[in-house]
């Protein structure tokens, strides 16, 4: 005969009620999880995504229409003269009176176009989208030769037309800014010698920081929605 301490114990069923009340703790925890996995596109990731479709929708409507794979330094050239339509930057011609005049005192006939700091994050953010899109780098029409060309007179001869000059920024070190000083003992007497570095990361930019192409009417040659988000002078 069995002993009943020596019996193995019971098994009890937990009920219907305690497996809801477990579920639905497991769905409360994993919800968060949810939550912070799904987080919206940065700014920037939102931008780039839009210019690339917009390039895409440009190569589409091109007469003749262009491939991704057919498209060349000089194509993407094609593009930022495409886009000077919609810019809002004027840039004085040679033989107007506000030529080379910052501030100038009244309104001129000379065109609208997109500045030079917005093309150059342009073509950054399109450079890095070519890639992410299977592109190869050697093969990055973005990164050619002819369109550093173009942007470095670009900006060259906005400089001149607007006189405000482009002025290359220091770049940012790795670490932070850091500042150390060193005590040095001589003769009776000190000398205390200090050390710090900083500044501002990236080249020299324009007066716009928008996209160029963020918001441009819709025509029939070219992509819809895209703008300029550029400075008037």
């Amino acid at each position: 005969m069995e002993s009943a301490s020596g019996g193995a114990p019971p098994v009890t069923a937990s009920s219907p009620e305690t497996k809801n009340t477990e579920a639905s703790s497991a769905a409360a925890v994993a919800a968060p999880q949810a939550e912070g996995s799904s987080q919206p596109p940065s700014r920037y990731e939102s931008q780039k995504r839009r210019d690339w479709n917009t390039f895409l929708q440009y190569l589409r409507n091109h007469k003749p229409p262009l491939t991704l794979a057919r498209c060349s330094g000089a194509h993407v050239i094609e593009f930022l003269k495409y886009l000077d339509q919609f810019g809002k930057t004027k840039v004085h011609v040679a033989g107007c009176p506000y030529f080379g005049h910052p501030n100038p005192p009244s309104p001129c006939a000379c065109p609208l176009k997109q500045a030079w700091g917005s093309l150059d994050a342009l073509i950054g953010r399109l450079r890095a989208a070519y890639e992410e899109n299977g592109g190869r780098p050697e093969s990055n029409p973005f990164g050619a030769r002819a369109v550093r060309i173009y942007l470095r007179e670009v900006r060259e001869g906005q400089a001149k037309a607007r006189g405000i000059p482009y002025e290359k920024k220091k770049r940012k070190r790795s670490s932070a800014a850091t500042t150390t000083a060193t005590m040095v003992s001589g003769s009776g007497s000190g000398a205390a010698v200090a050390s710090g570095s900083g500044g501002n990361g990236g080249s020299g930019g324009g007066d716009d920081s928008g996209s160029a192409i963020a918001g441009v009417a819709s025509v029939s040659t070219a992509p819809p929605s895209v703008t300029a988000a550029t400075t008037t002078l």
